[in-house]
């Protein structure tokens, strides 16, 4: 009985041991093509057996999903690998697959000032702790965030410097300097993404302090003060000459989407008899208004066609040209004055004369 035991534990477990070797080794007629890089397995075989599953389809799914994924595993095991941390990870060579994208390659970050700075002179960052000793506490502390070494803000006593206003509030201008800190890091911040996506930042009220702005600039400044109130300069004064600035027109208010459904009902109902109603709606005010302004623009183009007509004319009747009435000197041909057409007379008389001795003027016969 024992040993019929015995025999029987030794077959159990070379069925297992077969089983496992099973479960390992996979047989395909054609083998896959592997992208280690990528971890990607591509199964040419066709799925004959699928077709004649039946309901056991999604079984027959399975079995080919991990015998896959075996195969795969398989061929990560022969890879070469390294230790890192205690544990074995098998290095991976490049994808031989190139696959889409979404969204571009992000770009490289652009480096601070300062970067360029100590790039430049070769300053190389020293790694710091995180933990420091307090002498204060006695203990090992973070060096900075909460529960830091050397926190000053937890000190109840200040001493007030021999130079300082002994009325001075100590802690209040600690708080002010920590907050004009916090605010000068911010504009740092804000400068280094400005000048990594090439923009330029304003200053604090739209000026440079240079001392000569231009009107634009004091516009901008004048426009930033304005709305710099509570009431985002609804209820400021204007000046008697003050030009509307631009961009401060009224926004188109959108409907929710969710919302009064009578009301939008009772929209789209108007809508539609205006759309289905034989008469269209007609503005007066509206269509006189836009004629009267066609015929402006129509009488506004003639002038300036007359204009640039008699312009045109004056250039080509310059100096030179054939007039009337100008002086002798300048080629023009002219009745009644010195150097005029004559046909009879003496030759300093002017006028044209004929057969009479009256000066400039005409005779019958």
């Amino acid at each position: 009985m024992e040993g019929q035991s015995v025999e029987e534990l030794l077959a159990k477990a070379e069925r297992d041991e077969a089983e496992k070797l099973q479960r390992i080794t996979v047989q395909k007629e054609l083998e896959l093509e592997f992208d280690l890089g990528n971890l990607l397995a591509s199964d040419r075989n066709p799925p004959t057996g699928l077709r004649h599953a039946g309901p056991t389809q999604e079984a027959e799914l399975r079995a080919l999903a991990r015998d896959n994924t075996q195969l795969l595993i398989n061929q990560l095991w022969q890879l070469p690998t390294e230790r890192v941390e205690e544990a074995l990870v098998a290095r991976l060579p490049e994808p031989s697959t190139r696959l889409p994208r979404e969204k571009p390659v992000p770009r490289p970050r652009p480096l601070t000032r300062w970067q360029q700075f100590a790039r430049l002179k070769g300053i190389r960052p020293k790694k710091k702790t995180n933990l420091v000793w307090d002498e204060v506490s006695g203990q090992w502390r973070r060096r900075w965030g909460y529960q830091r070494a050397r926190d000053d803000t937890k000190e109840w006593l200040i001493e007030v410097p021999g130079n300082a206003d002994p009325m001075e509030d100590q802690f209040a201008k600690r708080i002010q300097a920590k907050k004009e800190r916090v605010a000068k890091n911010e504009l740092n911040r804000l400068r280094n993404l400005a000048r990594a996506h090439k923009m330029q930042l304003p200053s604090a009220a739209g000026m440079h302090p240079t001392g000569h702005q231009s009107k634009e600039e004091l516009g901008r400044a004048m426009q930033v003060a304005k709305v710099s109130t509570a009431s985002v300069g609804r209820f400021q004064e204007r000046l008697p000459k003050e030009k509307a600035p631009r961009g401060s027109g009224k926004k188109r208010k959108f409907q929710p989407l969710f919302g009064d459904f009578a009301a939008e009902r009772k929209s789209q109902l108007e809508m539609l008899r205006v759309m289905n109603s034989k008469k269209p709606q007609l503005d007066i005010t509206r269509a006189t208004n836009k004629q009267m302004r066609e015929e402006d623009q129509e009488e506004a183009a003639k002038r300036r066609k007359m204009s640039q007509k008699g312009k045109r004319k004056g250039a080509r009747q310059g100096p030179g040209g054939k007039r009337k009435g100008g002086p002798p000197s300048q080629g023009g041909k002219r009745k009644g004055g010195l150097g005029g057409k004559m046909n009879s007379g003496p030759p300093g008389l002017s006028g044209k004369r004929k057969g009479g001795q009256h000066q400039g003027g005409k005779r019958r016969k």
